[in-house]
């Protein structure tokens, strides 16, 4: 399918899945997605079976709690290889809709009683229901489900179609990233969002009669109106008074105590990439069976019993990876770059853990407003998306109150920059560049971009 963009260049929706890879400069590149974040123990263990025999060897997290996978030697060799062992899995349940379930989860809902309603269920059953419909499989590779539970944390990661229900036996209908103002009963919440999807795909109708079309509900020439009027015409949804969703900037980090004796662990796992044998210890130590993998790169054990969450604790941090608050790692994520882009102008991952490791250097500088930092007005480059909403103190994470999200980028695409306030960090071939807030510090080698972050942050 060609999508032109609306300033007359076009090019093919190429967004991967198991079975369609993309070519990156590292190798094919394979995509699975893992409706709600859920995978079994079993299906963990086989991801890092096959990205050992097939790729790298290394399991990328998304900020869609899916997985992908690099350096698949061929689209017909390990690729075709790849994806079947994805489809004995369990992982690849609908080769037809592979690309469009893409659905988020409010990722401890169940496990400590946070929630309005627990929405693994009906996760499941949207999933189910999306496959069953021979329609939606012409949904754009990057529409996006999310099914919040009601504590807000996936509601305001910008889905095409979303619920956030409230304690009244009602969700707001979330069309665009927004409250579309229609409250949906909670019975009714899965119909109601395949209705946005297929209204959404009614609104592209006469849009590929014009040889156009979109991949997101917001990038509509009417915007979500005409979609919001369609759905509320064909369901009879009532209005209310539209609530303002703000994103969440991390995941759950730690253990999270439940209310029936058992906790969940959340796990930060760096620049969200597992190593195969990190995968296979994560599994290992799943004694639920599950694995809940979270839109902030990270994962979640749900169901642990006191001892099963110290065996826990000590096999992952033996593996490398974050069980506690406070780690420097958290809240950090990073593009491909370099040698997985050919876009990127350097390996940010690798520069990104050398920062982390200069952290105590980069203190020095004070916080985002000390010296260097100045307006980018010259540039006429925008501010960071979604800066002009903020509150709180400078460097600060008003909604977590922790230090800033930051983002490092091969290049001015910025890929994978997380929703909201966010410390970028740009590669610009002689350094780096460190945006905040429209203001930047240019930075010549990594020991000034690490203090630059760690000002934009609010470290001291």
């Amino acid at each position: 399918m060609v999508i032109p963009d609306f300033s007359g260049r076009s090019r093919l929706d190429a967004c991967p899945g198991a079975l369609q890879m993309h070519s990156a400069a590292d190798g094919g590149l394979a995509r699975i997605r893992v409706p709600g974040g859920r995978l079994t123990a079993a299906q963990l263990r086989e991801l890092a079976h096959a990205a050992a025999a097939h790729g790298t060897g290394v399991i990328e997290l998304t900020s869609r709690a899916n997985v992908q996978v690099r350096g698949l030697r061929s689209e017909t060799g390990a690729g075709s290889g790849f994806a079947d062992r994805m489809a004995r899995a369990g992982l690849l349940p609908s080769p037809t809709h592979e690309k469009v379930r893409n659905i988020l989860a409010s990722p401890l809902t169940g496990c400590d009683g946070s929630g309005v309603v627990d929405v693994g269920p009906p996760a499941a059953e949207l999933d189910r229901l999306l496959c069953a419909r021979p329609a939606l499989a012409a949904l754009p590779g990057r529409f996006l489900f999310a099914l919040d539970d009601g504590r807000g944390d996936v509601a305001g990661l910008g889905a095409d179609a979303g619920l956030l229900p409230f304690g009244t036996g009602e969700a707001a209908l979330i069309v665009a990233g927004a409250d579309s103002g229609l409250r949906v009963p909670l019975d009714a919440a899965v119909p109601a969002l395949l209705a946005v999807a297929e209204a959404f795909l009614a609104e592209l109708a006469p849009l590929a009669a014009r040889g156009t079309t979109v991949w997101r509900i917001g990038e509509l020439p009417g915007g979500p109106a005409p979609v919001v009027a369609r759905v509320r015409a064909a369901l009879g949804l009532r209005s209310g008074e539209p609530v303002r969703l703000r994103p969440a900037v991390r995941g759950p980090v730690g253990v999270i105590p439940g209310r029936d004796g058992r906790a969940a662990l959340g796990v930060t796992v760096p620049l969200g990439r597992l190593t195969s044998a990190q995968a296979e210890v994560l599994a290992g130590v799943a004694a639920s069976g599950e694995v809940r993998l979270t839109p902030w790169r990270g994962a979640v054990l749900p169901g642990l019993t006191r001892p099963e969450t110290e065996t826990a604790i000590a096999g992952l941090r033996g593996a490398g990876l974050v069980t506690g608050p406070g780690s420097p790692w958290d809240g950090v994520s990073a593009c491909t770059g370099l040698p997985g882009c050919a876009k990127s102008l350097t390996d940010v991952r690798a520069d990104a853990a050398t920062a982390i490791a200069t952290a105590a250097t980069a203190a020095t500088v004070a916080s985002g407003s000390g010296p260097g930092w100045s307006p980018r007005s010259e540039s006429g480059q925008r501010p960071p998306a979604g800066s002009g909403g903020r509150s709180g103190g400078e460097g600060r994470d008003a909604a977590g109150g922790g230090t800033l999200p930051v983002h490092w980028a091969g290049c001015e695409r910025r890929c994978g920059r997380p929703r909201g306030r966010v410390v970028e960090v740009v590669a610009t071939g002689d350094g780096y560049r460190v945006d905040l807030d429209g203001r930047s510090l240019t930075c010549a080698d990594i020991e000034q971009t690490a203090a630059a972050v760690a000002a934009g942050r609010g470290e001291k």
